[in-house]
């Protein structure tokens, strides 16, 4: 895969497109609309300014909050990228060991080989489509055979139906003594390892944050953004709008950033690009058929 060439500065700063500008500029601007009420009721000499109400929410409390929840949707978005980074290691070696290892009597044997060994992208596509809950769909077709596209279209978990279709092919192989117990133990424990890789996105995605911590942020930010312009009406008078707008702009895109990645299997430009990791696991494996089939040619 070539490299993309890497984003100046400025372009990456300015950038609309993966930032949380859209989700955040509507709440940063109601905020901005307030302070501007509040400056407006102090033109008319209401009491409004209380700086006072700085000294009631610290701000370190609230930066502390907001780190403690951004570094604990990085962690699930890190864990679920060494699972993946995890399966594409685990493809590409069950794949390699099923090619060299399993050995061959005819061209029906070899048919079967490759159709196994295209089952193990197919792993990966159904899991990236469970993660998502969406249906089985065209991108499967390719690596299936007309039954098992409609038998998983059937299935609750697609891919342990499709670990389960290559572990029985192992298993044959093995019976039919073309492939030794050894060899069967390693590509058994690969599998295990393609299954286990499952089970941890699954918790990912399951394990939603606390309720209660996501309602106690969203409440304190509120609080504290609508509390800004008593404090600052007094000295920032006519800007107080646009400074309360800028600072509930940065807390609250702190906060949408950890609400984005936290679960980062599906669609958005923040998240994981899965799509882009199927694709490269079904380019690895049509390569490595290809290089055995130049073997087995030559």
């Amino acid at each position: 895969m070539l490299m993309k060439k890497k984003d100046g500065w400025f372009h990456i700063a300015l950038r609309w497109k993966g930032s949380v500008i859209p989700e955040v500029l509507p709440r940063a601007l109601l905020c901005g609309l307030f302070g501007v009420a509040i400056y407006i009721l102090h033109l008319m000499n209401v009491k409004v300014s209380l700086p006072i109400i700085g000294s009631i929410m610290p701000n370190i409390v609230l930066g502390l909050l907001l780190v403690f929840r951004t570094n604990t949707a990085y962690e699930r978005f890190w864990e679920g990228r060494k699972a993946w980074g995890t399966l594409v290691n685990t493809v590409r070696n069950l794949s390699r060991q099923m090619l060299v290892a399993i050995a061959e009597k005819d061209l029906s044997d070899r048919q079967a080989k490759i159709a196994a060994v295209k089952l193990l992208p197919a792993f990966a596509i159904a899991l990236k489509l469970h993660l998502r809950s969406e249906p089985i769909n065209a991108e499967l077709e390719a690596n299936l055979s007309l039954a098992q596209f409609h038998r998983l279209k059937t299935m609750n978990h697609p891919p342990l139906e499709i670990a389960f279709w290559i572990s029985r092919y192992l298993q044959e192989q093995s019976l039919q003594e073309k492939l030794d117990r050894y060899q069967l133990n390693d590509m058994i424990q690969l599998l295990n390892q393609m299954i286990d890789v499952t089970g941890i996105c699954e918790r990912i995605l399951r394990t939603p944050i606390p309720l209660a911590y996501s309602i106690h942020l969203k409440q304190l930010l509120m609080i504290y953004s609508l509390s800004l312009p008593f404090q600052m009406v007094e000295q920032l008078q006519w800007m107080t709008g646009p400074i309360v707008a800028l600072i509930s702009f940065t807390l609250l895109g702190i906060e949408e950033i950890g609400i984005q990645i936290e679960d980062p299997f599906g669609h958005d430009a923040n998240d994981l690009p899965l799509d882009n990791i199927c694709n490269t696991m079904m380019r690895n494996i049509e390569d490595l058929v290809m290089i055995s089939c130049d073997k087995s040619e030559t």
